[in-house]
């Protein structure tokens, strides 16, 4: 009897797509050329992040400054910088929500709340009860301590304590100073959010359900507290006025382009290296150091030109980095490290992805659910601060209108997806950016508010279609 022996089957290696993939991504180095190609393959394979929106910026950028010849001028470009930055910034905290696969419809009237309450606080010297009046003020306090339990309940433990601060500060009659009404608005706007968290995550009502009834009913609470045709000013704080219409001394404008740019370098520069010596894989030295110098070249020439005097009048001085590019740095920063440096940030993400993958590997959904809209209220009231600055008053109108929809398409007209799982905070400074040009260089060309509602609803729509496309073929793309 002959004996066969079977010889063991040789696999073969399986072919590279272009895109570096599997397990060996970790120790893998790349070159420079490789890094360049494995980016161009992940956009064929649909992970186009923020490009859309970066080219989309840039061609409306060379359109109108060949059509205006004022777009372009730094008091222009100062001025379009503080009109967006409300609305941009109520879309960082929307990309939270977004990011779970949620949505928050009510974002806008709510922080019209913030801001009403902020004016308030203002306008009547700290005295919320006679503003309001006895039953308003006893039920917005009810409000502030419901809001406080349901935060317990979830144990987002920040969101209990400053809604509570938001009761102290209601209760004690503090006299109206600047920096005490802006600790309102955004205690105010936390604990908003934990109302809509809990009826989201808890309750297991729809998000679109619970946050539209919210905007309608938000809309009434703001009506309630100025009256119908009322308007409360706060242009006559020099504080509140100068956080969208102030600027930054000369000195102050280098010292943040130094901090910002070296804080940019110190970060990227020190998480590469670290990886190169710990033998895991990152973008080629070469491309990093390109990178870091191409942001700290761009923020020299910007601040360069902001220091200087662009204001129409030779006998006024105009000039310095506007407050608001600090404030959206700031938020931009925190939010970009919470969202890729922490555990909370992971979990987000994750929750986004596949909430059940999420449950099953030992993550408190309920609690990520409810907490991103803490933050994005929190983040709207800072919004609310903002675009009330710029107009110098709060009017039953705050928050409304179109804000809550261009800051949401800001979100994803940025990339950031609908679906969850993906985007960035960046995502809604670049989205923020595009909608600014928009209203802004059509304004100079003297369009009716038909077209400008027009034009930013099909870049809107055209942001949707790429998201979709893009979600379409990485699900096709062979892994």
């Amino acid at each position: 009897m002959t004996e066969t022996t079977s010889k063991p089957a040789v696999r073969e290696p399986e072919p590279q797509n272009g895109a570096i993939s599997d397990f060996g991504i970790d120790t893998t180095a790349m070159s420079t050329t490789e890094a360049i190609a494995d980016y161009f393959a992940r956009l064929r394979a649909g992970q186009l992040g923020s490009l859309p929106a970066l080219l989309g910026l840039v061609a409306l950028v060379v359109v109108f400054a060949g059509l205006s010849d004022v777009f372009l001028s730094m008091n222009n470009i100062a001025n379009l910088l503080a009109q967006g930055a409300g609305r941009t910034i109520i879309a960082m905290g929307i990309v939270f929500v977004l990011l779970i696969g949620e949505i928050d419809l009510s974002a806008g009237t709510a922080s019209g709340v913030t801001a009403a309450i902020m004016a308030m606080h203002f306008v009547q010297q700290g005295n919320l009860l006679g503003g309001m009046g006895t039953t308003v003020f006893y039920a917005f306090l009810a409000v502030l301590a419901v809001a406080a339990v349901l935060a317990v309940l979830l144990r987002i433990w920040v969101g209990a304590a400053l809604s509570v601060v938001t009761i102290g500060i209601a209760l004690s009659g503090l006299a109206a100073n600047p920096w005490v009404e802006m600790l309102l608005a955004i205690c105010a706007g936390t604990a908003i959010g934990c109302i809509t968290g809990f009826l989201v995550s808890k309750i297991g009502m729809p998000s679109f359900v619970v946050t539209l009834a919210l905007f309608l009913a938000w809309q009434g609470v703001i009506l309630q507290f100025i009256g119908e045709g009322g308007v409360l000013g706060i242009s006559s704080s020099p504080v509140l006025d100068k956080v969208a219409n102030g600027n930054l001394s000369t000195m102050g404008s280098w010292l943040l382009f130094v901090v910002a740019a070296g804080g940019f370098a110190a970060v990227t520069l020190g998480r590469h290296f670290s990886r190169l010596r710990r033998g895991l894989v990152t973008q080629p030295t070469t491309l990093v150091l390109l990178k870091v110098g191409a942001l700290a070249v761009l923020g020299a020439v910007a601040t360069a030109l902001l220091t200087a005097n662009r204001s129409p009048n030779p006998s006024i001085e105009i000039s310095g980095v506007p407050y608001v590019v600090p404030i959206v740095l700031a938020l931009l920063t925190i939010g970009t490290y919470v969202l890729n440096r922490t555990r909370y940030g992971r979990h987000i993400y994750a929750v986004g992805g596949n909430r059940e993958a999420a449950r099953r590997a030992g993550i408190n959904v309920t609690k990520i659910r409810a907490s991103v809209f803490v933050v994005c209220s929190s983040v709207a009231a800072v919004g609310a601060i903002v675009y009330s600055s710029k107009v110098g008053s709060v009017d039953p109108q705050a928050g409304g209108l179109n804000t809550l929809l261009f800051a949401v398409g800001a979100a994803v007209i940025g990339g950031t997806s609908l679906f969850g799982g993906k985007g960035r905070v960046f995502d809604a400074v670049i989205g923020g950016t595009v909608l600014a040009v928009v209203e802004n260089g059509l304004g100079l060309l003297k369009q009716p508010a038909a077209v400008v509602s027009i034009v930013t609803g099909l870049v809107l729509l055209l942001a949707a279609t790429v998201d979709a496309l893009s979600r379409r073929r990485a699900a096709a793309a062979p892994r």
